[in-house]
């Protein structure tokens, strides 16, 4: 069933429609309070302890910075303090696709449009400023500190600075060739942020599911779990590439409402994550299709829109495949976009754009819009930041040119360093491994030994987990099982990014080889 403002209401448990708002509210307080105060608590009760505290915090899962990255920070003091206490030079972060800290460089144009906006002594004299800054820079940072109330230290509408929401607007547009409206734009602390804004409001308990893919992004997991409701997931079809099967996905749908679930809404990844696939446009449309008959909300995680490799493949956005088609009447749309990958790779800015179009009820929208408000505002230099990431420099300007090289460069590489990691991954014993078409990881299959299976099953352990863990002590290299992004049962596997620089790459699969050599020998 579609969301509508009398669900928002149900969130706290109040099933029954009353005609006065004012009632409504106080009876929702009513039983929050009820609910969190819970028995009379004694002094020694009150201390928090993972036994007290919110049991959905405990639950939540998030491997991308699980239990092996806390190790890694662990063997890099290590290696500080004593560099022969370790069996490897450095260690090597291939599990988050963060681009700047394996040396990628930033965009010119975006640092120095941040640089003209947040320093006005450096654009206050304008002979000097030109000497400093190409024309365009300067135009562009004349409009923000114009149109923003106060600068980038002072807070902002909630929904992010109007002008700015227009540019991304006109970056939508260009793109889609579908007229975008800066009323629909949410600009948000990276796409994490608009997917706890939906969560929030459509999860009123475990009943409540969201269809996601398997393998997914752990953001979605560990989101439902946060907020009681329930994943149901639709398993992406590994030997064809990672695509999704609309019968399946029916099937999972069918099932989950069967077993007493509200299936609300569905999570599309294009590209992929942790898979790297990229979904065609006909895969795109029928999601679309399935998600208008069934009055669900339909999810668009699209941050990896730039980041596509294989020849003949394109970015199409589940918008334009919506508009395309004549649905915007039948569903809603929930679009995100981060500046956080693509070739820009500004993780630390935490900037991004929510986008919400179609069939909306107007109720559903003021609720997050009152989150938002209650988080004040997005920050001001990721709202900038995802300004010109949607509207960069155009043929023409002054700063096109290097923009321009910069961007296919960073392209370029990262395709060279996808092909050369797969490539190694794919000689090795055991492994097989999809092209990765498009975002910034391989998710390489593995066919463990029976004895290492039993050997982790005798320990109560997660195979792939353990492998993950032997990786590194033996070479430094940070990986993320596949268990932490789901799979189907039985089957193992890991993700790696190709994000060590083009001088670290070749070393990095020389690690990984002689490693896994030594390994599948070890149980032979």
């Amino acid at each position: 069933r579609g969301l509508c403002d009398d669900d928002v209401a149900q969130r706290a448990g109040d099933r029954t429609h009353t005609h006065t708002r004012t009632h409504t509210h106080a009876r929702l307080l009513s039983r929050v309070i009820h609910h969190r105060m819970g028995a009379p608590t004694t002094k020694a009760d009150s201390r928090l302890t993972t036994t007290s505290i919110n049991a959905a915090v405990v639950a939540a899962e998030y491997a991308v910075r699980g239990p092996i990255v806390a190790r890694a920070a662990e063997l890099e003091k290590a290696l500080q303090k004593d560099p022969s206490s370790v069996p490897f030079d450095k260690v090597v972060y291939c599990n988050i696709g963060n681009p700047h800290s394996l040396g990628q460089k930033p965009i010119t144009f975006f640092r120095q449009t941040l640089a003209a906006i947040d320093c006005a002594s450096l654009t206050s004299d304008e002979e000097v400023a030109k000497t400093l800054f190409p024309r365009d820079v300067l135009e562009r940072a004349k409009e923000a500190t114009t149109m923003i109330k106060g600068g980038t230290g002072a807070y902002s509408e909630s929904k992010g600075v109007e002008v700015l929401r227009k540019r991304v607007a006109k970056g939508i547009t260009k793109r889609d060739g579908h007229a975008a409206s800066s009323d629909d734009i949410f600009l948000i602390d990276g796409a994490s942020a608009g997917c706890h804004y939906l969560m929030n409001v459509m999860i009123r308990n475990i009943d409540d599911a969201v269809l996601c893919p398997i393998p997914q992004y752990p953001l979605y997991s560990a989101a439902c779990t946060l907020y009681g409701g329930t994943l149901v997931p639709y398993y992406l079809d590994e030997e064809t590439g990672w695509s999704l099967d609309i019968e399946h996905l029916k099937k999972q749908t069918e099932d989950a409402r069967a077993a007493g679930k509200n299936v609300r809404a569905l999570v599309v990844i294009n590209p992929g994550n942790p898979t790297g696939n990229v979904l065609s446009d006909q895969n795109l449309l029928d999601i679309a299709t399935y998600c208008a008959e069934e009055n669900i909300l339909l999810i668009a995680d699209e941050v990896y829109q730039e980041n596509i490799y294989q020849d003949g493949l394109k970015f199409t956005s589940m918008r334009k495949i919506v508009l395309d088609a004549g649905l915007q009447s039948k569903v809603a749309l929930a679009s995100f976009q981060s500046i956080s990958k693509g070739y820009y790779g500004e993780c630390g800015r935490r900037g991004g754009y929510m986008e919400l179009i179609g069939n909306w009820d107007q109720g559903v929208l003021d609720a997050i819009l009152k989150l938002c408000s209650i988080a004040l505002c997005p920050n001001l230099a990721g709202q900038v930041t995802t300004s010109l990431v949607m509207d960069p420099p155009t043929e023409g300007e002054p700063s096109y040119e290097l923009y321009a090289s910069e961007r296919d460069n960073i392209l370029s590489s990262l395709k060279r360093r996808s092909i050369k990691l797969v490539e190694g991954l794919r000689k090795l014993e055991g492994i097989t491994c999809q092209d990765a078409q498009g975002a910034m990881y391989a998710f390489p299959n593995l066919t463990f030994p029976q004895k290492f299976l039993d050997e982790c099953a005798a320990a109560g352990k997660v195979a792939d987990a353990v492998y993950c863990s032997k990786l590194l002590e033996a070479t430094g290299i940070v990986t993320v099982p596949g268990s932490g992004f789901g799979q189907k049962p039985g089957s193992w596997h890991f993700r790696t990014t190709f994000l060590p620089s083009e001088a670290d790459i070749d070393g990095v699969v020389v690690k990984f080889t002689n490693f896994h050599q030594a390994f599948m020998a070890s149980y032979k």
